[in-house]
């Protein structure tokens, strides 16, 4: 089964940061076959919260996506982004 990041933003409260990390997150993503199915862009608030960005990101499976998370490149993007960010990510398998 496919896994999926899943990472909507409360807040970003540095962009320029946002995006030094985006920048050290995707070597990792792409290290672990991981591929963007949406980054930012239009969306359209139907029930709760709007959310100032949503990535979804699609691995081959579950276990490459939580790998790809507790990986030292991954690690090192995290590290850039400390507390300029304010999100939930999630793991979750495909159908």
């Amino acid at each position: 089964m496919k896994g999926y990041w899943l990472s909507v933003y409360e807040k970003v409260a540095d962009p320029e940061i946002q995006k030094k990390y985006a920048e050290k997150a995707t070597v990792a993503i792409k290290k672990f076959g991981g591929i963007f199915l949406c980054r930012g862009g239009k969306n359209l608030c139907l029930e709760g919260s709007k959310s100032p960005r949503t990535v979804i990101v699609e691995f081959s499976s579950y276990e490459n996506a939580e790998k790809c998370y507790n990986s030292k490149e991954y690690k090192e993007a995290l590290y850039v982004l400390k507390d300029s960010a304010k999100r939930n990510l999630q793991i979750v398998e495909g159908a």
